[in-house]
């Protein structure tokens, strides 16, 4: 057709190729009693017309517009970007598109206004991404009138909202566990920022592995999960004494630790004992490769569009945490002697 005429509907691509409306439809939505050569003329008649889907028109019908509103913290760091993307994708997989907004500062008012948007484009369901405190608790004093799925680590459900997480408390005493069981008796921790809810389940983790074998614990040093936080931190440290082993809430703050250790000729794992968190790239690329906690943020994603797909066809859903894994690479060993 002209660059300047009507957009092709569904009944000239039925009428050029020569079969039925319902032929058509059939071919475009999966239908399996259309012979080969049938849905190849009918696929090589959409392309040489460029027709679409008209998605509005579909959902009038339907009632269904295959669409899912998300709010994201705007942070640029690693955790929250790669729980967009998973869940983004997870939602393409799934034959939904995702509309996004993100917020760095959310206000109970823009939430609500957020939600009222998507309800108005007639999403089925919403996904908030929530691992800062400020979002999470605005996030939950909003009612809406879709099914709302909230991934913030250690959140518990509520009424029209179901909270799913990677278990991140379980993720640190795993890490603090290995640490232990490798001889350390004395397990620091660089904590991260505690606006982030992910920053207070680590520390929280990390608290109750060293409770559960009656050990004691150090003053928790706090970084803003910025690799040049744990470098100060660092050589603080070195100056005043370093304990035989730390678990470091974070793997970019385990590298400026590290850092910070090279720098003063300190050695890893033969002087100190180091285990990071989220298993970034670069995690088994350092010096010695960083023995980490990994999350999978495709298993978060895939299971997050698994629950909101339940919610909205009213079946029970299973919003048990996702398990996270040790990763033992080079950078933790047993304590030397003195």
């Amino acid at each position: 057709m002209s660059s300047g005429s009507r957009r092709p509907s569904l009944k000239d691509v039925a009428r050029v190729a020569g079969v039925s409306y319902q032929t058509v439809s059939r071919v475009i939505n999966g239908g399996d009693r259309v012979s080969v050569a049938t849905r190849d003329r009918v696929l090589g008649v959409i392309a040489e017309l460029g027709y679409r889907r008209n998605d509005v028109a579909r959902a009038l019908v339907t009632s269904r517009t295959r669409s899912i509103g998300v709010i994201a913290d705007a942070s640029p760091k690693f955790g929250p970007v790669s729980t967009l993307a998973a869940v983004e994708s997870a939602a393409r997989d799934a034959g939904y598109t995702a509309l996004v907004a993100t917020m760095s500062y959310p206000e109970q008012a823009v939430v609500a206004r957020t939600f009222q948007d998507f309800v108005e484009r007639g999403v089925e369901g919403i996904v908030v991404i929530a691992p800062r405190v400020s979002l999470a608790h605005v996030a939950q004093e909003v009612t809406a009138s879709l099914p709302v799925v909230m991934l913030s680590p250690g959140e518990a459900s509520q009424l029209g909202i179901t909270v799913f997480y990677e278990d991140q408390e379980l993720g640190a005493r795993l890490a603090t566990r290995h640490l232990i069981e490798l001889g350390h008796r004395e397990v620091a921790h660089l904590a991260g920022s505690q606006d982030w809810l992910d920053g207070q389940v680590r520390l929280r983790g990390w608290q109750a592995e060293l409770r559960a074998h009656q050990l004691a614990a150090p003053a928790v040093r706090y970084g803003d999960w910025s690799g040049e936080s744990a470098y100060l931190i660092g050589r603080r440290m070195v100056a005043e004494g370093l304990p035989s082993s730390i678990f470091v809430a974070s793997d970019l703050m385990a590298l400026g630790f590290m850092r910070a250790l090279y720098e003063a000729g300190v050695r890893v794992p033969a002087d100190i004992s180091i285990v990071g968190f989220d298993d970034n790239e670069f995690a088994p690329q350092v010096y010695p490769p960083l023995t980490t906690v990994r999350q999978s943020f495709a298993t978060v994603g895939a299971r997050c569009m698994e629950i909101l797909l339940g919610r909205i066809e009213g079946r029970e859903v299973d919003n048990s945490p996702a398990v996270p894994e040790l990763v033992v690479r080079h950078s933790a060993a047993a304590p030397h002697p003195a």
